[in-house]
Order: structure tokens, then C-alpha cells, then sequence
């Protein structure tokens, strides 16, 4: 254990695939990580749409799971999941949250901070109808983060739930959604070599307008 921490830790990988100079960088923090995001994308990285997202739980502690940026526009960044999940009733509890999307063969992370609020009902709707019929069913099927005796007790509630639907369309349930983050910060982290990374950082002031700022690596 000693031995393999030791070659972790004088590895000897050096970060040399771009650099991130203000004069480079979009006066507009959206702007840029579409740019950012659409390069991921080309570069053909598995779920270049993934993402961290950390909430504060109800006892105060951080938690953090990853999932799918679903749209990204000038009003914030939406994903869906289970409403009485438990990272659903963290965001009902404390709508601050972090995202953090990790680009490794580009050797680049965008760090975000903002608020978290569920969208109107008629967009979730609009999207739900756009998913395989077996992630709609799932979506019924599933009370997420609850406990269960067993993986049979899933398989027969889809069972039933497929039943319930069969030869209809299956409609959004309820306690299914999305969320749309707005957010106030964030930070564009390019690798450099030697550790002197480029950090970005990007601030709306009262007036909701963007100013940039450049931070230490």
C-alpha cells in the first residue's frame, strides 16, 4: 500500500494540452463553457455531458453524486431525477449547490456555483415524453434511495408497472422532474505544466453582469 501511494504521489504526468489566457477567454461565462463543453464532446470523451453535483445534506454534511447535464442556455444548466430522492429532498432542504465537470484528456475542469430550482411542470412533461419507454417505466418503477429487500422487488415492480402502462403511453410521474441551476460563480481550470495551472474565475455583480478575474494555481 505504502509502495503504490509513493508512485502516486512523484508521478511525473505533466499537463501541457491548451492554455487559458484572459484575451482567449469569452467575455461571457456561458459562452464559454459551451465552447468547453461542445469540445469535450468532440474529443469523443464517454458522457462529456457528466457532471458532480454537490448539495448540503440535512445533517449539514456535503454529499455529492454524479449526473447528465440535460440543457445548458443563458437561464442555467438542467438535469432531471427522482423529486423524493435523497438529493431531492436536499435541494428542497438547501437550494445551494456545486457542479464540477471533469474533462481529463483535455486536462480541463469548470467548477459552478449556484441555486438549484425545480423547472415548470410542461418542461419536465416535454422531456419525459423524449426518454426510452424503459427509463419511463424505470422512473415509476423506482423510489430511489429507498431500501429494498431485494433486486427481485424491483424486477416485479417493473413488471407491474409495464403492465399498468401497456398499450399507452407512459405519462411523467409526479415525483419525477427536473432542475435548473442558476448560477453566481464560475471557475475554468486549464492543466499547465509544472502545476502552474490557469485558473479563470468568472462573478456576476448586481447588476447581473460578468466580470472576470484570475486566480493563483
Amino acid at each position: 500500500m505504502f509502495e503504490e501511494s509513493s508512485r502516486l504521489e512523484h508521478s511525473r504526468y505533466d499537463y501541457n494540452r491548451a492554455i487559458l489566457l484572459e484575451e482567449h477567454a469569452a467575455a461571457n461565462p456561458f459562452d464559454q463553457f459551451q465552447l468547453w463543453l461542445q469540445e469535450a464532446e468532440k474529443e469523443g470523451i464517454k458522457d462529456f455531458n457528466a457532471f458532480t453535483l454537490g448539495t448540503i445534506g440535512m445533517d449539514n454534511i456535503p454529499d455529492t453524486r454524479v449526473v447528465l447535464l440535460r440543457k445548458c442556455d443563458q437561464h442555467g444548466f438542467t438535469f432531471f431525477t427522482n423529486y423524493n430522492s435523497l438529493k431531492g429532498q436536499q435541494l428542497e432542504n438547501n437550494e445551494r449547490v456545486c457542479m464540477n465537470f471533469f474533462w481529463n484528456t483535455l486536462e480541463r475542469q469548470v467548477r459552478i456555483h449556484g441555486v438549484a430550482r425545480r423547472i415548470d411542470a410542461a418542461e419536465s412533461d416535454a422531456y419525459f415524453a423524449t426518454r426510452p419507454r424503459e427509463s419511463q417505466i424505470a422512473a415509476w418503477a423506482s423510489a430511489q434511495s429507498a431500501e429494498m429487500r431485494s433486486r427481485e422487488e424491483l424486477e416485479s415492480k417493473i413488471t407491474e408497472i409495464s403492465q399498468q402502462f401497456a398499450d399507452q403511453d407512459v405519462p411523467r410521474p409526479p415525483h419525477w422532474g427536473g432542475y435548473r441551476v442558476t448560477p453566481h460563480y464560475f471557475e475554468f481550470w486549464q492543466g499547465r505544466p509544472s502545476r502552474l495551472h490557469d485558473r479563470l474565475v468568472y462573478h456576476v455583480d448586481a447588476d447581473f453582469n460578468w466580470y472576470m478575474r484570475r486566480l493563483m494555481p
